[in-house]
């Protein structure tokens, strides 16, 4: 996941500019013009930092001086100094909550997958672990980049990434044989084809149709054995991946693991996301 540093900043100074409106009016009131500071970013709790490239960037573009302490990835302990920032008071306390509202809820991202990409390697699955597109809006590109710090799968960055089939499109369509021919004949060679099922028999159609990944879409463990097995039953099981997709926790993630499946992807990794507990705290000020 890499952006441009010029780009990565026109994103990150539309946040800060979406926050200040017109400026910040308590630091304009407060705190005169030639206040210079010294601050640290610290972490509250244990967990695993991600945004620290983005806290780097965002400062870099208002003439703060940022140092990173730690790197991308790295797990923390509380009281851990994640940043070194100095400069202009000013800018420094207009621009903090969007430096840490991003590095806390990146860092919950990567936090959470990599507690659930660890407990699956401990039980000796070889499942992948993969985000899903459920998310706030405006922060797909934060919230994937912080899921692969963790560890786990991006799935689809963008709707142009890959052929995906849902419920819907297939309620238009008419079958799942129909939807994948089409698309496999129009598409890309570059461009996978993805088929999301809610049964056993489309889950066999789809397959059976060339398609290269199942969805199966809130399939129970058990539903997803019986699954797999009549794949093998038809000898088609090799020949797709298989996503369990839709009600998978971190309380039931290993049952899911356990049934043969290729992918577990989550919605909560995004959708509902504790941010890790970090804050900025002014430690000289030179006036």
């Amino acid at each position: 996941m890499f952006l441009p540093e010029r780009i990565l900043q026109e994103k990150l100074r539309k946040f800060l500019e979406e926050d200040l409106g017109q400026g910040d009016l308590t630091t304009f009131l407060t705190i005169p013009k030639d206040v210079v500071v010294d601050a640290e970013v610290v972490a509250k709790e244990r967990g695993l930092v991600a945004g620290v490239e983005e806290a780097l960037a965002l400062c870099g573009s208002l003439s703060l001086q940022a140092k990173a302490l730690v790197s991308e990835a790295s797990a923390v302990e509380p009281g851990t100094c994640i940043l070194r920032i100095a400069g202009d008071g000013r800018t420094l306390l207009s621009t903090e909550r969007i430096l840490l509202n991003l590095l806390s809820r990146m860092s919950g991202v990567a936090t959470l997958t990599s507690r659930l990409v660890g407990r699956i390697e401990v039980a000796g699955y070889k499942t992948r672990l993969a985000c899903t597109r459920k998310g706030a809006v405006g922060l797909a590109y934060f919230d994937k980049k912080a899921a692969f710090l963790g560890g786990g799968d991006t799935h689809r960055l963008h709707l142009d990434d890959m052929i995906l089939i849902k419920d819907n499109h297939l309620k238009i369509v008419g079958s799942v044989e129909t939807a994948v021919k089409k698309a496999r004949a129009a598409a890309s060679f570059s461009k996978k084809i993805e088929v999301e099922v809610t049964s056993i028999e489309d889950a066999l159609a789809a397959a059976k149709a060339n398609a290269d990944i199942v969805m199966l879409d809130n399939f129970s463990p058990n539903e997803i054995r019986k699954t797999v097995a009549s794949l093998e039953e038809e000898g088609v099981r090799r020949k797709v991946l298989l996503e369990a997709s839709g009600g998978i926790t971190e309380e039931n993630v290993l049952e899911y693991a356990a049934t043969d499946v290729d992918i577990v992807s989550i919605g909560e990794i995004t959708h509902s996301v504790k941010a890790l507990d970090v804050s900025l705290e002014v430690v000289k000020v030179t006036r």
